[in-house]
């Protein structure tokens, strides 16, 4: 019993490593404009909406902007996050799009989604680990938070 246990977890650990390699991988470059989500000459007005910046030197320079990241599906729901940043530093992550379908969702995503916040902007990028026990959640949020820096132009 102890060995199929163990040969189990060992399994499972294998599956999310490889997950979580290969939707890095695939995590490429977003298509700019789709479905009117922000440019990196754009930033978000105070109703939510995408806005023109203030030049595309501001836009690279000192300036704090928000950008929207594409919502990625996963298989419980799309997720989609939005990043400020003050000049090329990425000063938060919000997400404003992720499962919540039941209450094992929330209670995932309650816990997991303030650790992936924490991880992006501490690395300053979204090479981050995925959260242990929200494996797709994780991966959309990656994926959703390199289309914003694509975005930005970083």
């Amino acid at each position: 019993m102890r060995r199929a246990v163990v040969g189990s977890a060992a399994s499972a650990a294998g599956i999310v490593l490889l997950l979580s390699l290969d939707s890095l991988r695939t995590a490429g470059p977003a298509v700019i404009g789709s479905r009117g989500i922000e440019t990196p000459e754009t930033t978000t007005g105070p109703s939510g909406t995408a806005v023109p910046s203030p030049g595309a030197a501001a836009a690279t320079g000192g300036g704090t902007r928000s950008i929207t990241g594409d919502a990625v599906n996963t298989r419980y729901g799309p997720v989609r996050v939005r990043v400020t940043l003050s000049g090329s530093r990425i000063t938060g992550v919000d997400v404003v799009e992720y499962p919540t379908d039941n209450r094992r969702d929330r209670e995932i995503n309650s816990s997991a989604l303030p650790l992936l916040n924490q991880e992006a902007t501490a690395a300053q990028s979204a090479a981050i680990d995925v959260v242990s026990g929200a494996t797709y959640t994780s991966q959309g949020y990656v994926r959703s938070l390199q289309s914003a820096l694509d975005r930005a132009g970083r």
